[in-house]
């Protein structure tokens, strides 16, 4: 079993960040994306500490990490600042990011050489609106109403991304309710309830960013592109669009992997990326 401590960084506006510390050799940072924290990558850091000090932290506004400011900072520059500091904390050259937690890694290596590798999983930017955003107005009330489960509900169907919680009908609110309530965590740990607010930043960012992709040109990492067959059509539109403007990128699609694959399928995509992080040429790199 692999044994993690936990730390804190101080980001460039004084805002805590925790994350959690395995494993020894070059160092690698993971960054999860939404409706997760650190707890949901500790299976794909272990598989990784073999080979590599893994620093795995909670996004802002999740269990170890201080909260978002709402004036000032974009959402997504103060995440980028986030990763940032982690990165020159951990001496890390090689960054992972899935989902919303892969355009923050976008936003944090912009003008950043330090990074040498960046391997990301999906991340949902928005071309020309093609991230569904429809549902967010109905997630907001019920959220501002205390319907958390309504709200999770809402958030799911809207995406389309887990194959049973998308088919979920309004009508499981009540049992949706109940087992959220019931959910044992441990002391380190972040509870669904307390993550299903973070999709309101989490979509801040992605409207932030939206239509923005040139920028992403200026990236000079050897660059991973990954994703899954099963995945909504809308984040291979995203990586088709990902894929034009970065010079250096590779992408592979993994064959009957859905959007969480990095949590579900934890060692396929630890293989991948050791193999990417050892420096191997992305060309040789096979799902």
């Amino acid at each position: 079993m692999t044994t993690f401590t936990t730390h804190h960084v101080r980001s460039a506006d004084g805002t805590p960040i925790g994350f959690r510390r395995a494993g020894s050799g070059p160092a690698v940072v993971l960054v999860h994306g939404g409706l997760l924290a650190s707890q949901h990558l500790v299976e794909l850091a272990s598989e990784l500490a073999a080979s590599f000090e893994v620093f795995v932290p909670d996004r802002r506004g999740r269990g170890m990490s201080g909260p978002y400011r709402e004036v000032g900072r974009s959402f997504a520059e103060q995440e980028a600042d986030d990763i940032r500091a982690l990165l020159r904390e951990s001496g890390a050259a090689d960054l992972f990011g899935l989902s919303s937690g892969a355009i923050v890694c976008l936003e944090a290596v912009l003008g950043l050489s330090a990074v040498r590798r960046l391997a990301l999983y999906e991340p949902p930017l928005s071309v020309r609106g093609s991230t569904p955003t429809r549902w967010l107005d109905r997630y907001e009330r019920e959220l501002a109403a205390g319907k958390r489960a309504s709200a999770l509900i809402t958030g799911m169907r809207g995406l389309g991304i887990d194959p049973v919680l998308s088919r979920m009908p309004h009508l499981a609110a009540p049992v949706m309710s109940m087992l959220l309530k019931t959910e044992r965590t441990s002391p380190d740990e972040v509870a669904i309830r307390d993550l299903v607010p973070t999709w309101h930043q989490d979509f801040a960012i992605i409207g932030e960013t939206a239509d923005r992709l040139d920028r992403y040109r200026n990236i000079t990492a050897d660059t991973l592109l990954l994703e899954g067959s099963r995945s909504p059509e809308f984040l291979h539109h995203s990586m088709d669009a990902l894929q034009a403007v970065l010079p250096s990128s590779h992408r592979i699609a993994l064959p009957k992997r859905g959007h969480q694959a990095p949590v579900d399928q934890p060692r396929v995509i630890a293989a991948l990326l050791a193999d990417f992080f050892r420096g191997r040429d992305a060309s040789g790199l096979r799902p």
